[in-house]
């Protein structure tokens, strides 16, 4: 019965557009309360699960996120796809993703990507002549490759809960963003061709050279978080805190872009956004001690187990219903309240944890676009002043070709432990 009241309360809480955070917390609460335990418990297991070192980094990567992004960094990345692309047909719309792409590397969250990019590239293709829906729908959906290509929030996040390498996932998720990504561009330039969106002269290799000079700084930045962290250097917390350090060396010094006012604001905005992740992740480790303590973990492994132990029936099961939670709930909170539960469900099948931990965030990244609670949609389609009924019906390729990498990731391993264990 108590878990009952927990799922209940939760649920009326999604539905009447409670955030996701005090919805877990008011569901927690109601069941503590059935059960007669001491309400002392919410700040103790919110307080243990916070307490953990690698959660640092998560305020410093959106904090130096924000100010290589205020710093100039969308400018110069879009200029310099622009002038790869530009000359293709539908060349905007190819640019559109190559930035997002390169932009993941810095940001390591989507509705930053769809914000910040979306912000210049949809105004900017809506005047070159493509449809409002087609931009918003290829920024949408472009976006989804920055939790997965390194260095990601949600990656950090998913080796936190199960003490996985954080390098290790790093490096597993670069071969199914670097699918995902040019699966995406090959959507748009299809579509482009189709229907005939315009194309630029071919930039001069000079010009292509200069603007990777103007952007080669800010791409460093990924470079030394990533084989930093991979080579031993220093932690992923560590690695944030040199972020953030770099990022506003590149934006004051090398940019001069941002002044001792506007870096206050920054900080500002990214407290406000790091403090609500992490009372979301607080209350998310005492909704999962809740489903522990009512042996939750234990009836959906026999379930799943009970109806077959292949290993890719395992993964086809749990891919379902990933991708259904991400439908309607937050990336991060399913992560945190799923991860640990299916993962052991799949290692006791044999699959590979770093393998499991691509595939959970690839599911759950398809339903940062997927309605009713697909977040880039909501912010491409308020940019492009368009319908979620629009964008949606727009965004169909782009999610085949999401489902298409997804069962290529999820049957061949390969594509996400071979780097993992070659260089680590």
């Amino acid at each position: 019965m108590g878990l009952t009241i927990l799922i209940f309360v939760f649920v009326v809480c999604l539905f009447t557009r409670f955030p996701i955070a005090f919805a877990l917390g008011l569901s927690c609460v109601a069941y503590l309360l059935y059960a007669g335990t001491p309400l002392i418990v919410v700040p103790m297991k919110m307080y243990s699960g916070l307490d953990i070192f690698v959660l640092l980094s998560v305020p410093g990567f959106i904090l130096a996120g924000n100010l290589m992004n205020h710093g100039g960094l969308t400018d110069k990345i879009i200029t310099f796809c622009n002038s790869l692309f530009g000359h293709i047909r539908g060349g905007l719309a190819l640019a559109n993703v190559g930035a997002s792409m390169l932009f993941a590397g810095i940001s390591g969250t989507a509705v930053s990507d769809t914000a910040s990019i979306g912000s210049i590239m949809i105004p900017a293709m809506k005047k070159e002549g493509y449809d409002p829906d087609f931009a918003c729908a290829v920024t949408a959906a472009s976006s989804t490759v920055g939790p997965i290509i390194p260095p990601s929030v949600p990656i950090i996040i998913a080796a936190t809960l199960c003490g996985l390498s954080v390098g290790k996932l790093f490096l597993a998720g670069a071969i199914p963003g670097l699918l995902l990504g040019l699966g995406m561009m090959s959507v748009a330039y299809y579509i482009s061709r189709k229907r005939a969106y315009p194309k630029h002269e071919r930039k001069s290799f000079k010009e292509v050279a200069k603007s990777f000079i103007d952007t080669f700084w800010a791409l460093l930045m990924t470079f030394i978080i990533l084989f930093g962290i991979i080579g031993g250097i220093f932690t992923p917390t560590e690695a944030s805190v040199i972020a953030v350090l770099y990022a506003l060396f590149i934006g004051w010094v090398v940019y001069k872009k941002l002044s001792f006012k506007r870096v206050q604001v920054i900080a500002l905005t990214s407290m406000k956004t790091s403090s609500s992740l992490m009372i979301l992740i607080g209350f998310a480790n005492l909704f999962g001690w809740i489903l522990i303590v009512e042996n939750f973990p234990q009836w959906i492994s026999q379930e799943i187990i009970s109806f077959s132990d292949n290993p890719y029936i395992v993964l086809l099961l749990i891919n379902l219903v990933l991708i259904l939670v991400g439908t309607f709930m937050e990336t991060i909170a399913a992560l945190l309240i799923l991860f640990p539960i299916l993962l052991q469900v799949a290692v006791s099948v044999g699959v590979d944890p770093i393998h499991f931990g691509v595939i959970a965030v690839l599911n759950l990244i398809i339903g940062l676009t997927t309605p009713p609670v697909g977040v880039c949609l909501f912010v491409a389609a308020s940019i492009g002043k368009i319908s979620m009924e629009r964008i949606s019906k727009e965004m169909i390729p782009f999610y085949v070709v999401s489902l298409i990498v997804l069962t290529l990731v999820t049957l061949f391993p390969s594509l996400s432990t071979y780097l993992p264990s070659l260089l680590m």
